[in-house]
């Protein structure tokens, strides 16, 4: 099953089932293209808990070496950017880069949770967009600047149950229509109970809150009017467009 957050053509934000491009709410269906919704982020989490180099092949085109645990950072909510939507980048940088990740979205308040109990308290998956800006990434140590500007995390379009993502499912970014990212979840460092796991032993995870589990090779930089696209197996295609002044 999946679920979308939108808003109708009367302008009421709504959340219902989604299935071939047609939101169903309150007894109602809409053609998401034809009835022009806006699909919003599917959840609106407190914090979002970013883990980097969770690809081995990422880890290499950073001329760094694989975690011995998972790289934690945060973006907070202002950093939420919507499916479909034009995001206003940073001006002035030389290079902003996409990163297509496979976003966890918890389902239940949950501190100190054992691997083996984790998936118990997710909701679901969505796609990610970890929008970095690589110019003050670099120069500073806890990544504000670099990682939690604004629109700097795009999430959705919809909200996938665990059993319509493979284990092993395929993601690909594209920009433009070419694709510059392709792999799959399965070649994970550290696994989605393993992130679980590791973060709330150190902070309580609360409904609508998302761990973005890691890119994999192929990131690169953005330009003004770029469209960029990641598909994700089991959970259909992310968009949006881009513009930086």
């Amino acid at each position: 099953m999946r679920t979308v957050r939108f808003v109708d053509p009367a302008g009421t934000e709504r959340t219902g089932a989604y299935e071939n491009g047609t939101a169903t709410a309150g007894g109602v269906s809409y053609d998401v293209e034809a009835d022009r919704i806006r699909l919003r982020a599917p959840t609106t989490p407190s914090k979002i808990v970013c883990v980097g180099l969770n690809y081995a092949d990422h880890a290499a085109e950073q001329n760094e070496e694989p975690p011995d645990r998972p790289l934690l950072f945060l973006k907070p909510p202002n950093a939420i950017a919507h499916p479909n939507s034009t995001v206003t980048l940073p001006a002035g940088k030389v290079r902003i880069d996409w990163e297509a990740e496979l976003a966890v979205v918890i389902g239940e308040e949950c501190r100190n949770v054992e691997a083996s109990e984790a998936m118990t308290y997710v909701a679901g998956y969505t796609c990610m967009n970890d929008l970095s800006n690589r110019d003050d990434q670099n120069v500073e140590t806890n990544w504000v600047r670099g990682k939690a500007f604004d629109n700097s995390a795009v999430l959705g379009p919809v909200l996938a149950d665990q059993d319509a993502v493979p284990d092993d499912a395929s993601i690909e970014l594209r920009v433009n229509g070419e694709t510059k990212q392709a792999s799959s979840i399965d070649k994970f460092i550290f696994s989605v109970p393993e992130l679980i796991e590791e973060i709330t032993t150190y902070m309580t995870l609360q409904p609508g809150d998302v761990i973005s589990t890691g890119t994999p090779a192929g990131v690169g930089a953005l330009s003004d009017g770029d469209t960029v696209e990641i598909e994700i197996e089991g959970i259909g295609i992310l968009e949006h467009d881009v513009r930086i002044p």
